[in-house]
């Protein structure tokens, strides 16, 4: 059985290409990462979406909220067709910063991703957007 992951260095130049396109507000620059019937899911969606229709809106609400947000590449582990990316994200929230890590599954097929799932802890996220809400009313 031959084994079709992506090593370190292919995982790395990869995810250097991707991860800016989440930062900024263009969503269609984002989706021409991933292939037409990609399947994507994260803390807010879990039961994820399907398709390039589906990922610019989803993508376009996103980044619209997050325009300043940065993720960047901290390692990755090999997987079938693809790697484990372990990130992290340093989240602008009111006038503070949240900085979170995390995984997510990569799995490609030509050169785009078919399927990326988001795995992290959103609780610190979650519990200092709403403490930046209830400043701003």
């Amino acid at each position: 059985m031959e084994f079709s992951g992506l090593d370190a260095q292919a995982a790395r130049a990869f995810a250097e290409r991707w991860l800016p396109t989440w930062t900024g507000n263009d969503p269609l620059r984002l989706v021409f990462f991933y292939s037409e019937d990609a399947v994507y899911s994260d803390p807010a969606i879990p039961d994820g979406i399907r398709g390039h229709e589906a990922l610019v809106d989803y993508f376009t609400r996103l980044l619209a909220r997050n325009p300043q947000w940065v993720w960047t590449h901290r390692g990755s582990i090999p997987l079938v067709d693809g790697f484990l990316n372990l990130w992290h994200a340093s989240i602008p929230v009111g006038t503070d910063r949240v900085e979170v890590d995390g995984v997510c599954t990569v799995q490609m097929r030509g050169g785009l991703i078919y399927a990326n799932h988001v795995y992290f802890d959103c609780t610190e996220l979650i519990h200092r957007t709403m403490q930046a809400q209830k400043r701003q009313a």
